[in-house]
């Protein structure tokens, strides 16, 4: 059963060494996401499950120590999923019918190299089991929610960090430009992650989303549906596009 979740922004600019210059720009969402992530920890879940967009190759599920880097922007830092755990290969298929990847070369999509940064720096006990599962944007909607009421299954108290960007395109300098339908779309995802409200998660329009850069929807899904039935609330903790990106940070609990 789902007793908590985060939801966290994943651009790669969250790193210090990877935003340089521009770190003091997201010091306050950097400083939310901590808050969420602490959040977790203090629902006491038995498992972690961390879930963000992914490319086909960097689908999961990926083990507890699976290694992600940031060399690809130039600095020279690796990260592991709430390391220290013993090297090796995830087993098995997961919920989506994707295929395990290795933990070693780096593994980890860019999302979940995001959220494994994210735990380092919230402290997170590495005692608690943490796993990582890479989503395909254009995963459906309908099976998207499948994933999720799995996830929620495989233990009586599971948490999820949930990846995932909204539109890019709140501005002229977005990167996909502005689109007046971004800030609607985006406004209607705050106000559902506020409200810890699954049916408004479930409903939100694949292809308006997917026009839109918003590469969080296929996760915010999975998370509708692993908290169905969930007496969880809401509390948004961020809601801002710098960039031009529609960041959210939010926390539901019991």
């Amino acid at each position: 059963m789902l007793i908590a979740a985060a939801v966290c922004p994943c651009p790669p600019l969250l790193v210090p060494e990877v935003a340089a210059g521009a770190t003091p720009e997201l010091d306050g969402l950097r400083a939310a996401c901590a808050e969420a992530v602490r959040g977790l920890a203090a629902a006491r879940p038995e498992r972690l499950i961390v879930v963000g967009p992914a490319e086909r190759a960097g689908r999961g599920p990926h083990a507890q120590g699976a290694a992600g880097s940031f060399r690809g922007f130039g600095v020279e830092l690796d990260v592991r999923l709430a390391a220290p755990a013993a090297d090796g290969v995830s087993g098995g298929d997961d919920a989506a019918g994707l295929s395990p990847s290795p933990s070693l070369p780096p593994s980890l999509p860019l999302s979940l190299a995001v959220a494994a940064w994210l735990l380092e720096h919230a402290g997170w006990d590495p005692a608690v089991p943490v796993e990582g599962l890479g989503v395909g944007e254009p995963l459906a909607a309908e099976r998207c929610i499948e994933v999720g009421r799995e996830l929620a299954g495989r233990a009586e108290r599971i948490a999820l960090l949930v990846m995932g960007d909204g539109t890019a395109c709140r501005t002229l300098k977005a990167p996909g430009y502005l689109d007046e339908r971004a800030a609607p779309f985006d406004a209607e995802v705050a106000r559902a992650l506020a409200a810890a409200d699954t049916g408004a998660l479930a409903a939100l329009d694949e292809e308006l989303a997917y026009e839109l850069k918003a590469a969080g929807r296929a996760p915010l899904q999975v998370l509708a549906g692993a908290a169905e039935g969930a007496p969880l609330k809401g509390e948004l903790r961020y809601d801002e596009a710098p960039y031009g990106v529609g960041y959210f940070v939010a926390s539901w609990s019991s």
